[in-house]
């Protein structure tokens, strides 16, 4: 009976494990390393300690060169995925770059007031004129972008000394795409004819 009781309780909790998600015992580890680092950041605080700088102590020299090397692995630069994200890194990229007037914006708060900030009563359109500086500003990054991607995508010039073994564009783009994947294999031959000695 005891046996048999034994046994029920393991199905039972056997049961309990196989219904939980796959990835159960992370989640646990995970939530209980967070309640560790909650307890310690409450007891660096009730000390009166720093506890970026409590955990730095504790970390091992030859860890934090393998986390290092680790973060420095990581490609931060992950390409082009889709049109939207290009244009969000763009977005963000110039955005960066732009230095707020501060003095212009505090004389605009003055000047306007509260209708410095429009809500949907307001009726301020076309009344802003932008300042002969911010235009020129614009101007020079527009350029700017401009000149960068006509750098990048520039054309790849025509070589005037390069065997002609095409009749028109097409099938020159078709002998390119041969030559590239099958030029190893065909470069014998194509000696043999020209040297005349093809069997």
């Amino acid at each position: 009976n005891e046996a048999r009781k034994l046994n029920h309780q393991e199905v039972v909790e056997e049961d309990k494990r196989l219904k939980l998600p796959a990835n159960w015992e992370a989640k646990k580890a995970r939530l209980e390393w967070e309640l560790k680092v909650q307890e310690k950041k409450k007891e660096c605080a009730a000390k009166g300690e720093d506890y970026e700088r409590v955990k730095l102590l504790e970390i091992s020299a030859e860890d934090a060169e393998r986390w290092e090397r680790k973060k420095k692995r990581k490609n931060p630069d992950l390409g082009f995925s889709d049109y939207a994200a290009a244009q969000l890194r763009q977005y963000q990229r110039l955005t960066r770059q732009i230095k707020p007037d501060l003095e212009q914006y505090e004389k605009l708060k003055e000047q306007y007031g509260e209708a410095l900030y429009p809500t949907s009563d307001s009726l301020l359109h076309g009344s802003h004129v932008p300042a002969k500086e911010g235009i020129d500003r614009m101007v020079a990054d527009l350029e700017k972008q401009i000149e960068k991607r006509e750098k990048y995508s520039r054309r790849r010039p025509y070589n005037d000394d390069a065997d002609i073994d095409y009749i028109n564009e097409r099938n020159a783009k078709f002998n390119k795409k041969a030559e590239r994947f099958y030029g190893k294999y065909t470069a014998e031959i194509k000696q043999n004819l020209e040297r005349g000695t093809a069997v």
